[in-house]
């Protein structure tokens, strides 16, 4: 390798033969070992008494925090709780407004004092907003989701939801602006915030669980704090690249007018970075509503709290409304934050106006709520929607089931039966026989080939780590059922990708499908397969496909759609026919793209693995969920953080391949 190749740790310049002499040398030493396994059985399995008790140290460690760190005049716990119950008070008033109603009194000798807002008037001012924001296509779409939490007798439990969102969301918005303005402002702490918030985005979020379990107890409010942790850091991101985006004459302009550096923030760049910023408040809305169901686990109720309640029930219709409920207040909440951030604002139009010519709609809104507060007490039908009314499809899914279980039973059992026997099983102890060695030094080989010796260094390393800790078996078994799964998934995607990037009418219906396939909660899609093949690998393999195969339909489709119409037309002239046209020059071109939406393929799978250990697979997810259950924080945290580094690993793995594809193409 060349002096400037260590350097600058790029690829080294070996010929493509020794590249292959490498990787067969090291296939070979993996034969041999695997033949003389007695004779070298550390290379298989890492010796117990060298593991790193890092699992012990962190439940020490927090231990110690919880129970005996002492500040003299308060504890850490105290400190926790304090916290706790500043985040509690507005989560009270909120709750109250939307779902229980001003109570007196403790339990079950609570007394009603003041009614929550009405459902009609809660409705009123969806519409209202949407008006507002942009028109009234999106104040019926708005009004029809909520429509939908009514009807369906989904209310209450999405008004709990929200008004944990309207909390959370705000605390982890200045959250993550305050920490994005301290990244931009200082290099160093940039550089040790980066890495943190690439372990905090691909640690599994039943991890989070268990710390802050410890530190603030089991209720809502703990719910919230993992919430506002899960959802921070986009909108750190956000903020730094927002702030770094800011034009340089926009800045001199500032700074020509006599702004100090203090000034240049806060009235200059983040004005001017507001609707970048926006992009990221939206984030928050969503990391926050995909949190839902996983923190109903720690005292979270409301919709959450409904599907995972379903989920162990085998209900499966109230899982699939309660499911659709979220789905639905999450497309509200993402339109109606997207349309507000793109919003004009004139404020020019408004001089010379009072406060109800300029806030019509907030004027009508509290008039609504005024009205229906007082009508409500003759026609109690507006403060809660009549049971009577409301309709559900619960009985329909439970017999659409059933009816597949009783006619079709024979035929879905030969089908778990043939892919469990001949490709999983078969596939899963061919990992599990692999010595970890040498699956290590292939990584670190991968990397190296790839990006350098830099990168093989820290893809060896990560691997190296989930041996070292002792969880190397059950990191192949995650790595068996996510492989299939995404091999599966990618099998699938891509020909559906292919076909929508050539057919504009499919393009569109597709990308309806995938839009609501990805606001779908990940437990909605356990429930069904659940009922139809019972627990195990193959249900959770089913489950991770369906959850995991969006990404690889969607970026296939970009990446197709964006070659250059001169380049397709210049292979068409050339005497491509369609399809020589699709392998010789789509494809080729399109394959960066393609790895990209496999590469967030797996991100998905890995994330929703750690859910279905609920439903008895044995791997990391489930390490993770028995440290939930066993308030274990340390195994937790060092489960969760295997699982991130495998996503690590592969993420710089397929995106160095897709830059060097790149570069080869002079696509940048």
């Amino acid at each position: 390798m060349s002096h400037a190749a260590v350097a600058t740790g790029k690829p080294a310049s070996f010929q493509p033969n020794r590249w292959l002499l490498l990787w067969f040398c090291l296939v070979g030493s993996t034969i041999v070992l695997m033949i003389a396994r007695d004779w070298w059985p550390w290379a298989f399995e890492y010796p117990r008494d060298r593991e790193m008790p890092l699992a012990a140290w962190i439940s020490g460690f927090m231990k110690w925090l919880v129970n005996d760190l002492d500040f003299a005049l308060f504890t850490f716990k105290d400190l926790t709780r304090f916290f706790a119950w500043l985040v509690e008070q507005p989560y009270i008033l909120v709750k109250s407004l939307l779902s229980t109603g001003f109570m007196r009194g403790q339990g079950s000798d609570a007394v009603q004092v003041f009614p929550r807002i009405s459902w009609v008037a809660v409705l009123a001012g969806v519409v209202l907003l949407g008006l507002y924001a942009r028109g009234w296509k999106l104040a019926l779409l708005a009004g029809g989701c909520f429509a939908y939490l009514v009807v369906f007798g989904q209310w209450d439990s999405a008004m709990v939801t929200l008004s944990s969102i309207i909390i959370a969301v705000p605390i982890g918005v200045v959250g993550g602006m305050l920490l994005g303005i301290l990244a931009h402002r200082s290099p160093a702490f940039r550089m040790v915030l980066i890495p943190i918030l690439d372990l905090m985005q691909t640690v599994p979020v039943f991890a989070y669980l268990v710390p802050v379990l410890l530190l603030f107890g089991f209720s809502p409010v703990s719910a919230m704090i993992a919430t506002i942790v899960y959802a921070m850091p986009p909108m750190v991101r956000v903020t730094l690249l927002a702030l770094e985006e800011v034009g340089t004459e926009v800045i001199e302009a500032g700074t020509m007018a006599g702004c100090s550096r203090l000034q240049i923030l806060w009235k200059v760049k983040l004005p001017s970075a507001k609707r970048s910023l926006m992009v990221g408040v939206n984030q928050v809305v969503m990391l926050s509503l995909n949190m839902v169901i996983i923190a109903s686990m720690i005292g979270a109720g409301g919709l959450g709290f409904d599907v995972l309640s379903a989920l162990r029930r085998l209900k499966i219709g109230e899982g699939i409304e309660a499911g659709v409920a979220i789905t639905l207040l999450a497309i509200a909440l993402d339109r109606l934050s997207q349309a507000y951030a793109n919003r004009p604002h004139d404020s020019r139009s408004l001089q010379g106006r009072n406060w109800l010519q300029r806030h019509p709609h907030a004027f009508a809104f509290a008039g609504i709520v005024g009205v229906t507060w007082f009508v409500g007490i003759w026609l109690p039908g507006l403060n809660a929607f009549p049971e009577a009314w409301q309709i559900t499809t619960g009985a329909f899914w439970g017999d659409l089931v059933r009816y597949v279980n009783v006619n079709f039973f024979d035929e879905l059992e030969a089908f778990k039966n043939f892919l469990l026997l001949n490709v999983m099983i078969p596939f899963k102890r061919f990992l599990l026989s692999l010595p970890w060695i040498t699956v290590v030094a292939a990584v670190g080989l991968a990397g190296w080939q790839l990006g350098g010796w830099r990168l093989g260094a820290l893809t060896a390393s990560l691997a190296a780590f989930v041996a070292v800790v002792g969880l190397w078996d059950k990191a192949m078994v995650t790595l068996y059922l996510c492989g299939l799964s995404v091999i599966i998934a990618s099998l699938i995607g891509i020909p559906i990708g292919i076909l929508a990037a050539r057919n504009d009418r499919l393009h569109q219906v597709v990308s309806v499908i995938i839009d609501t396939l990805q606001t779908l909660p990940s437990f909605v899609y356990l429930m069904p397969v659940v009922m139809l093949f019972r627990v195990g690998d193959f249900a959770a393999m089913l489950a991770v496909i369906a959850y995991a195969i969006t990404p690889v339909i969607r970026y296939t489709d970009h990446g197709i759609r964006q070659i250059s119409p001169a380049l397709i037309e210049a292979s068409v002239q050339s005497g491509c026919t369609r399809g020589q046209l699709l392998r010789k020059v789509q494809i080729p071109l399109a394959l960066p793209h393609i790895m990209l939406g496999i590469n967030q393929t797996i991100m998905m799978a890995l994330s929703m693995l750690v859910i279905t250990a609920l439903v008895g697979t044995r791997e990391l997810g489930q390490e993770v969920y028995i440290a939930l259950t066993k308030a274990d924080t340390g195994r937790g945290i060092v489960a969760g953080v295997c699982v991130a580094f495998i996503a690590i690993i592969s993420d710089r793995l397929i995106g160095a391949w897709a830059a060097r594809r790149k570069r080869e193409y002079g696509l940048e």
